[in-house]
């Protein structure tokens, strides 16, 4: 009972908090991270575009993406980046899923889009825009991204 009155008392003296004030608070409790995008496009011909990456940690070879900025929404951020690293434009754009790296503090926002555009490399960070065959996938590419591809593939056939 006095539990239950403490919580009212508390809830009473919150909800009169300005807002600013309010958020102040709610931030104190919160851990930072970092989001990031990523977008994974297949062409007509059912092949996916990679990028090689100068500065991936893995072994170069990934779905395009890259991080979401300070106030930008996660469609504009993938819009950005996809013309930055490959000179394309993107249409029919879909979420597929999300996922959180814990050790790293950070949510990944993926996305399904259809490419306008002939993909080229336009930025330092990427050597090379490719189309390629899901049978044929680099050897290079990490488990990591090759089971990110087959995600979305499952997901993209369980919606159909």
């Amino acid at each position: 009972m006095l539990a239950a009155m403490l919580a009212t008392l508390l809830g009473d003296i919150w909800r009169r908090l300005p807002m600013a004030v309010r958020r102040r608070a709610a931030k104190i409790g919160q851990t930072r991270f970092t989001v990031t995008v990523a977008a994974m496009l297949f062409d007509d011909q059912g092949r996916i575009l990679l990028l090689e990456h100068v500065f991936r940690a893995d072994r170069g070879w990934g779905v395009p993406g890259g991080f979401v900025g300070r106030g930008e929404q996660a469609e504009e951020a993938l819009r950005r980046e996809l013309r930055e690293e490959a000179s394309i434009e993107v249409e029919d754009v879909r979420f597929v899923f999300t996922r959180t790296l814990r050790k790293l503090k950070q949510v990944e926002l993926y996305f399904r889009a259809r490419v306008i555009g002939t993909p080229t490399p336009s930025s330092f960070e990427i050597k090379q825009a490719r189309w390629f065959p899901l049978s044929e996938l680099p050897p290079e590419l990490s488990q990591d991204q090759r089971k990110l591809i087959e995600r979305a593939m499952a997901l993209d056939e369980n919606s159909r």
